[in-house]
């Protein structure tokens, strides 16, 4: 079973989503599709009730912190209720206004916070502001993490191995040498795929993105580690089933890659 550990399925038009679904079953993809704030994540819910391949985490986005930061109470049946918690973070590098980072940070405390109180996993945006995500991770004392599409320092990507953290490789490994570079130096055994669908691929090639892509992660990722791309998807699976291994939040998805 191929691993998509960070999608957006939510933003797929209703006039695709069988397309989507169809992809997803033919290439047996479990997608846990992240959310940016509240509605994103109920439509990912009710898209989940339709698919069984679909796992739905609630997050807000550091782009929408400020929208939410006075309301966090609010937010709080919702974090309950996920069983991992994505996409949060921090973004210093898209959003040039600081102003917005206090509201970044508070937003992301709140969400480790819940995290090291829940023993959730989180799924984590970074850019730009790697370093400081590095040491949240250490304040909150938070044992389980995936970066999702890393594009930053060295030294604070050799920390984050050093931690433990997983990443997310996406589709931007196909076509940039940078994220190669990483995609090389990363240990096999912290490895996770994504997609970032639809966004990914349109923001790349200008075509929304699809399930399909993520065989070209993996074909990729295959050439990159000098391996098959049969290896690649087993060492995904195992990956992310040692990730979730006595989650509980997590059983129900644990069973599904377990048959």
């Amino acid at each position: 079973m191929l691993i998509d550990a960070h999608a957006h399925l939510d933003q797929y038009d209703d006039d695709a989503i069988a397309a989507v679904f169809a992809e997803v079953c033919h290439h047996q993809v479990l997608t846990i599709s992240v959310a940016m704030d509240p509605s994103s994540y109920w439509r990912a819910m009710k898209l989940s009730t339709q698919c069984r391949m679909v796992v739905p985490t609630f997050g807000i986005h550091p782009w929408n912190a400020p929208t939410h930061v006075h309301d966090l109470d609010t937010l709080r049946p919702f974090v309950f209720q996920s069983p991992m918690l994505g996409e949060i973070g921090l973004d210093f590098y898209w959003v040039d206004d600081a102003a917005q980072y206090p509201a970044q940070r508070e937003v992301l405390a709140f969400f480790l916070e819940a995290a090291r109180t829940q023993g959730k996993i989180v799924n984590l945006h970074t850019k730009g502001a790697e370093a400081e995500v590095l040491q949240m991770l250490d304040a909150y004392a938070i044992e389980r993490a995936i970066v999702h599409w890393y594009s930053g320092p060295m030294d604070v990507f050799q920390a984050m191995i050093a931690r433990g953290v997983y990443f997310t490789i996406g589709v931007e490994v196909c076509h940039s040498a940078r994220i190669q570079a990483l995609a090389q130096a990363l240990p096999l055994s912290l490895l996770l795929t994504e997609t970032d669908n639809p966004g990914g691929q349109a923001w790349l090639q200008g075509e929304a993105g699809m399930p399909r892509h993520l065989t070209q992660v993996v074909e990729t990722l295959a050439d990159i580690k000098h391996t098959t791309p049969s290896a690649i998807v087993q060492t995904v699976q195992e990956n992310f089933l040692r990730l979730i291994q006595d989650d509980l939040w997590l059983a129900p998805v644990r069973a599904r890659l377990s048959v």
